[in-house]
Protein backbone atom coordinates (compact mmCIF):
# COMPACT_ATOMS: atom_id res chain seq x y z
CA UNK A 1 0.00 0.00 0.00
CA UNK A 2 1.38 3.49 -1.10
CA UNK A 3 1.88 5.53 2.09
CA UNK A 4 1.16 8.67 0.27
CA UNK A 5 -2.72 7.22 -0.54
CA UNK A 6 -5.14 9.61 0.05
CA UNK A 7 -7.93 9.10 2.04
CA UNK A 8 -11.80 7.94 0.44
CA UNK A 9 -14.47 10.10 1.68
CA UNK A 10 -18.22 9.74 1.20
CA UNK A 11 -19.75 12.61 -0.51
CA UNK A 12 -23.38 13.70 0.07
CA UNK A 13 -25.18 17.39 -0.12
CA UNK A 14 -23.69 20.91 -1.52
CA UNK A 15 -24.01 23.09 0.74
CA UNK A 16 -23.53 27.04 -0.12
CA UNK A 17 -23.27 29.61 2.74
CA UNK A 18 -24.32 33.12 1.68
CA UNK A 19 -23.67 36.37 4.16
CA UNK A 20 -25.37 39.21 4.22
CA UNK A 21 -25.46 43.11 5.16
CA UNK A 22 -29.05 44.90 5.64
CA UNK A 23 -28.92 48.34 4.03
CA UNK A 24 -29.98 49.91 6.86
CA UNK A 25 -30.32 53.59 5.70
CA UNK A 26 -32.64 52.16 2.31
CA UNK A 27 -34.43 49.64 4.47
CA UNK A 28 -35.68 52.50 6.99
CA UNK A 29 -36.65 54.84 4.21
CA UNK A 30 -39.79 52.46 3.07
CA UNK A 31 -42.97 52.61 4.47
CA UNK A 32 -43.63 50.12 7.63
CA UNK A 33 -46.05 48.28 5.40
CA UNK A 34 -43.59 47.99 2.00
CA UNK A 35 -41.21 46.79 4.67
CA UNK A 36 -43.68 44.21 6.33
CA UNK A 37 -44.52 42.88 2.76
CA UNK A 38 -41.04 42.14 1.76
CA UNK A 39 -40.25 40.24 4.86
CA UNK A 40 -43.21 38.05 4.60
CA UNK A 41 -42.52 37.40 0.93
CA UNK A 42 -38.74 36.44 1.85
CA UNK A 43 -40.22 34.71 4.92
CA UNK A 44 -42.52 32.47 2.92
CA UNK A 45 -39.89 31.36 0.20
CA UNK A 46 -37.27 30.94 3.29
CA UNK A 47 -40.23 28.63 5.15
CA UNK A 48 -40.65 26.79 1.82
CA UNK A 49 -36.76 25.90 2.03
CA UNK A 50 -36.73 24.90 5.82
CA UNK A 51 -39.41 21.68 4.83
CA UNK A 52 -38.01 20.89 1.41
CA UNK A 53 -37.76 16.87 1.54
CA UNK A 54 -34.51 16.67 -0.39
CA UNK A 55 -32.43 19.36 1.48
CA UNK A 56 -32.87 22.18 3.66
CA UNK A 57 -31.93 25.80 4.17
CA UNK A 58 -31.89 27.51 7.53
CA UNK A 59 -30.91 31.23 8.10
CA UNK A 60 -28.38 32.70 11.16
CA UNK A 61 -28.50 36.38 12.54
CA UNK A 62 -24.61 37.00 13.36
CA UNK A 63 -23.19 39.03 15.51
CA UNK A 64 -20.36 41.04 15.31
CA UNK A 65 -20.08 43.57 11.90
CA UNK A 66 -18.93 40.60 9.37
CA UNK A 67 -22.69 40.05 8.30
CA UNK A 68 -26.19 40.45 9.65
CA UNK A 69 -27.74 37.56 7.82
CA UNK A 70 -26.42 34.01 6.78
CA UNK A 71 -28.24 31.32 5.23
CA UNK A 72 -26.72 27.78 5.02
CA UNK A 73 -28.81 25.60 1.71
CA UNK A 74 -28.09 22.00 1.74
CA UNK A 75 -28.92 20.38 -1.96
CA UNK A 76 -28.63 17.15 -3.64
CA UNK A 77 -27.01 18.70 -6.67
CA UNK A 78 -25.00 22.00 -7.72
CA UNK A 79 -28.09 22.88 -10.01
CA UNK A 80 -30.46 22.58 -7.18
CA UNK A 81 -27.66 24.80 -5.26
CA UNK A 82 -27.80 27.91 -7.78
CA UNK A 83 -31.43 27.52 -7.83
CA UNK A 84 -31.85 28.39 -3.77
CA UNK A 85 -29.05 31.36 -4.57
CA UNK A 86 -31.48 32.13 -7.91
CA UNK A 87 -34.65 32.09 -5.78
CA UNK A 88 -33.47 34.10 -3.21
CA UNK A 89 -31.97 36.51 -5.29
CA UNK A 90 -34.89 37.45 -6.83
CA UNK A 91 -37.31 38.35 -3.92
CA UNK A 92 -37.52 42.27 -4.09
CA UNK A 93 -35.64 41.88 0.02
CA UNK A 94 -32.65 41.32 -1.89
CA UNK A 95 -31.77 44.58 -3.59
CA UNK A 96 -31.98 45.85 0.59
CA UNK A 97 -29.28 43.49 1.21
CA UNK A 98 -25.47 43.81 0.08
CA UNK A 99 -23.36 40.62 -0.04
CA UNK A 100 -20.92 39.91 2.48
CA UNK A 101 -19.38 36.56 1.49
CA UNK A 102 -20.15 32.95 0.46
CA UNK A 103 -19.05 29.49 0.70
CA UNK A 104 -19.68 26.07 -1.38
CA UNK A 105 -18.69 23.12 -0.42
CA UNK A 106 -20.08 19.11 -0.28
CA UNK A 107 -20.70 17.34 2.87
CA UNK A 108 -17.81 14.75 3.66
CA UNK A 109 -16.71 11.97 5.70
CA UNK A 110 -13.00 11.48 6.00
CA UNK A 111 -12.39 7.69 5.84
CA UNK A 112 -8.88 7.46 7.14
CA UNK A 113 -9.09 4.39 9.08
CA UNK A 114 -11.48 2.70 6.64
CA UNK A 115 -9.27 3.52 3.88
CA UNK A 116 -6.62 1.46 5.48
CA UNK A 117 -8.70 -1.42 6.15
CA UNK A 118 -10.42 -1.28 3.26
CA UNK A 119 -6.99 -1.43 0.78
CA UNK A 120 -5.26 -4.07 3.26
CA UNK A 121 -8.64 -6.52 2.41
CA UNK A 122 -8.36 -6.04 -0.92
CA UNK A 123 -4.95 -6.33 -1.45
CA UNK A 124 -4.94 -9.00 0.80
CA UNK A 125 -7.71 -11.04 -1.50
CA UNK A 126 -4.97 -10.58 -4.35
CA UNK A 127 -6.61 -7.29 -5.75
CA UNK A 128 -4.07 -5.18 -7.22
CA UNK A 129 -4.54 -1.05 -6.75
CA UNK A 130 -5.37 0.92 -9.82
CA UNK A 131 -6.55 -2.37 -12.01
CA UNK A 132 -10.25 -2.83 -13.20
CA UNK A 133 -10.75 -5.63 -10.62
CA UNK A 134 -9.74 -3.79 -7.28
CA UNK A 135 -11.60 -0.24 -8.77
CA UNK A 136 -14.64 -2.67 -8.84
CA UNK A 137 -14.49 -4.13 -5.60
CA UNK A 138 -13.64 -0.88 -3.91
CA UNK A 139 -16.66 1.10 -5.72
CA UNK A 140 -18.36 -2.03 -4.24
CA UNK A 141 -17.31 -1.38 -0.90
CA UNK A 142 -17.76 2.42 -0.93
CA UNK A 143 -21.52 1.60 -2.21
CA UNK A 144 -22.15 0.07 0.92
CA UNK A 145 -20.78 2.42 3.43
CA UNK A 146 -22.44 5.45 1.63
CA UNK A 147 -25.65 3.83 2.40
CA UNK A 148 -24.43 2.78 6.17
CA UNK A 149 -23.85 7.26 6.44
CA UNK A 150 -26.67 8.32 4.30
CA UNK A 151 -28.03 9.69 7.81
CA UNK A 152 -24.91 11.69 7.73
CA UNK A 153 -24.11 12.87 4.38
CA UNK A 154 -27.76 14.00 3.83
CA UNK A 155 -29.69 14.70 7.20
CA UNK A 156 -31.65 17.37 8.50
CA UNK A 157 -30.25 20.79 9.84
CA UNK A 158 -30.16 20.43 13.40
CA UNK A 159 -32.73 22.42 15.30
CA UNK A 160 -29.93 24.01 17.29
CA UNK A 161 -30.23 28.13 18.37
CA UNK A 162 -26.73 28.63 18.13
CA UNK A 163 -24.42 28.40 14.91
CA UNK A 164 -20.63 28.75 14.46
CA UNK A 165 -19.06 28.51 10.61
CA UNK A 166 -15.68 28.47 10.38
CA UNK A 167 -13.77 27.38 6.92
CA UNK A 168 -9.69 25.53 7.46
CA UNK A 169 -7.14 23.92 5.76
CA UNK A 170 -4.20 21.89 6.19
CA UNK A 171 -0.78 23.57 6.65
CA UNK A 172 1.54 22.91 3.15
CA UNK A 173 4.00 25.13 4.63
CA UNK A 174 8.62 24.18 4.03
CA UNK A 175 8.51 22.55 7.65
CA UNK A 176 5.38 20.98 8.12
CA UNK A 177 3.11 19.83 5.14
CA UNK A 178 0.21 17.75 5.70
CA UNK A 179 0.14 16.03 2.30
CA UNK A 180 3.61 15.37 2.72
CA UNK A 181 2.97 12.61 5.71
CA UNK A 182 2.17 9.16 5.22
CA UNK A 183 -1.61 7.84 5.27
CA UNK A 184 -0.91 6.05 8.57
CA UNK A 185 0.82 9.24 10.30
CA UNK A 186 -2.33 11.22 9.36
CA UNK A 187 -4.71 8.37 10.03
CA UNK A 188 -3.11 8.08 13.61
CA UNK A 189 -3.50 12.06 13.78
CA UNK A 190 -6.86 11.74 12.81
CA UNK A 191 -7.70 9.71 15.49
CA UNK A 192 -6.38 11.76 17.95
CA UNK A 193 -8.47 14.40 16.66
CA UNK A 194 -11.72 12.90 16.34
CA UNK A 195 -11.49 11.23 20.30
CA UNK A 196 -11.64 14.62 21.22
CA UNK A 197 -14.64 15.59 19.43
CA UNK A 198 -16.37 12.54 19.93
CA UNK A 199 -16.47 13.92 23.89
CA UNK A 200 -18.21 16.77 22.92
CA UNK A 201 -20.85 14.88 20.84
CA UNK A 202 -23.76 15.12 22.70
CA UNK A 203 -23.22 19.17 23.43
CA UNK A 204 -22.59 19.54 19.14
CA UNK A 205 -23.90 18.49 16.03
CA UNK A 206 -21.00 18.98 13.60
CA UNK A 207 -21.31 18.91 9.10
CA UNK A 208 -17.57 19.26 7.89
CA UNK A 209 -17.73 20.14 4.10
CA UNK A 210 -15.27 19.28 1.84
CA UNK A 211 -14.19 22.43 -0.43
CA UNK A 212 -10.81 21.61 -2.48
CA UNK A 213 -12.04 22.72 -6.25
CA UNK A 214 -14.90 24.27 -4.96
CA UNK A 215 -13.48 26.97 -2.54
CA UNK A 216 -10.75 29.24 -1.40
CA UNK A 217 -10.44 26.88 1.91
CA UNK A 218 -10.11 23.09 2.09
CA UNK A 219 -12.57 22.49 4.56
CA UNK A 220 -16.02 23.88 6.14
CA UNK A 221 -16.78 23.13 9.64
CA UNK A 222 -20.38 23.91 10.66
CA UNK A 223 -20.98 23.43 14.35
CA UNK A 224 -24.96 23.48 16.18
CA UNK A 225 -25.34 23.70 19.89
CA UNK A 226 -27.88 24.66 22.95
CA UNK A 227 -24.92 26.34 24.54
CA UNK A 228 -22.45 28.42 22.32
CA UNK A 229 -19.31 28.50 25.43
CA UNK A 230 -19.10 24.66 23.90
CA UNK A 231 -18.26 26.30 20.65
CA UNK A 232 -15.41 27.79 22.41
CA UNK A 233 -14.27 24.81 24.46
CA UNK A 234 -14.32 22.66 21.78
CA UNK A 235 -12.27 24.72 19.19
CA UNK A 236 -9.70 25.52 21.80
CA UNK A 237 -9.35 21.98 23.33
CA UNK A 238 -8.82 21.16 19.41
CA UNK A 239 -5.90 23.16 19.28
CA UNK A 240 -3.74 21.08 21.44
CA UNK A 241 -3.87 18.10 19.37
CA UNK A 242 -1.12 17.62 16.22
CA UNK A 243 -3.37 17.72 13.53
CA UNK A 244 -4.54 21.29 14.25
CA UNK A 245 -1.84 22.64 16.35
CA UNK A 246 1.40 21.34 13.80
CA UNK A 247 -1.47 21.47 10.59
CA UNK A 248 -4.48 23.82 11.18
CA UNK A 249 -5.05 27.02 9.48
CA UNK A 250 -8.21 28.51 10.57
CA UNK A 251 -10.52 30.88 8.47
CA UNK A 252 -12.78 33.91 9.63
CA UNK A 253 -15.37 32.66 12.31
CA UNK A 254 -18.92 33.33 12.00
CA UNK A 255 -21.31 33.00 15.21
CA UNK A 256 -25.27 33.65 15.23
CA UNK A 257 -28.33 32.43 16.23
CA UNK A 258 -30.49 30.14 14.15
CA UNK A 259 -33.70 31.45 13.73
CA UNK A 260 -37.06 30.39 11.98
CA UNK A 261 -38.19 31.76 8.50
CA UNK A 262 -41.00 33.77 10.25
CA UNK A 263 -38.69 35.59 12.64
CA UNK A 264 -36.80 37.39 9.48
CA UNK A 265 -39.19 40.00 9.91
CA UNK A 266 -37.53 40.85 13.41
CA UNK A 267 -33.86 40.79 12.28
CA UNK A 268 -35.07 43.20 9.59
CA UNK A 269 -36.34 45.50 12.11
CA UNK A 270 -33.38 45.37 14.34
CA UNK A 271 -34.62 42.60 16.57
CA UNK A 272 -33.40 39.29 18.14
CA UNK A 273 -35.09 36.74 15.67
CA UNK A 274 -35.84 32.98 17.91
CA UNK A 275 -35.64 29.32 16.70
CA UNK A 276 -39.04 27.96 17.16
CA UNK A 277 -38.14 23.77 16.77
Amino acid sequence: MQDSLAPLTLDGHYLLHEMFRVRRGEWRKLLEERRRGLAEAAAGLLAKMEKRPDGASCAVAILGQKADLMLIHFRPTLEDLHQAQQDFAGLELRDYLEPAGSYVSVVELGLYEMTLKIYSELEGKGLQPNTPDFDKALAEEMARQRERMKGRLTGAIPPRPYVCFYPMNKKRGEIKNWYAEGVRRRSEMMREHGVIGRRYGEQVSQIISGSIGFDDWEWGVDLFADDPIVFKKLVYEMRFDEASSWYGEFGPFLVGLQFSASELGRLLEGQTPALHS
